[in-house]
């Protein structure tokens, strides 16, 4: 049973604790973190979601929601470690975007990392396929509803920054 830390609107913590899976009450807010990697190349590190997730089949970048305990940094580097076994450490983690919805405040991070596909190793039933993508190759995904749908929002807001990014 996975439990997360439960914040106010204002992403101050409350000392309560939410158990995963079931539903948020009124003024409550969990923390997910995100991470755009990208390479030399300018493209964006995705993965496919294990078909026992929710959103099965789709692409998307990694991330996932803190634990009870962690703070975002920590997650993140949990995250991707997790989903893809990068091990990166977190000062090479920038945070370039947070943002807030219902029930959940999201801390996006960005990460320059130059590695081979097959140094990757997927987490059985999370992810099963990865991908890097040029900014053309995501649109071509959003445009066939092959990246989740919360995914692709998030970048469609994010890509001027993005691409920024990766160019620098």
């Amino acid at each position: 049973m996975e439990f997360n830390d439960i914040y106010d609107e204002n992403r101050i913590l409350t000392g309560r604790r939410h158990r995963r899976g079931t539903p948020w009450n009124a003024g409550e807010y969990g923390l997910v973190v995100c991470v755009w990697v990208y390479n030399d190349a300018g493209q964006l590190l995705l993965t496919r979601r294990a078909p026992e997730k929710s959103f099965a089949g789709t692409w998307e970048n990694s991330g996932g929601a803190a634990q009870a305990g962690e703070n975002s940094l920590t997650a993140i580097v949990r995250e991707l470690k997790e989903e893809t076994g990068i091990c990166a450490g977190k000062e090479e983690f920038k945070l370039f975007d947070t943002d807030r919805d219902a029930h959940t405040h999201y801390d996006f991070y960005v990460l320059k990392k130059n590695i081979s596909l097959d140094k990757i190793s997927l987490q059985p039933g999370e992810t099963d396929d990865v991908m890097w993508a040029t900014f053309d190759k995501v649109h071509e995904l959003i445009r066939q509803k092959k990246i989740c749908k919360i995914i692709a929002g998030q970048f469609l807001r994010q890509e001027a920054a993005l691409k920024q990014i990766a160019q620098d």
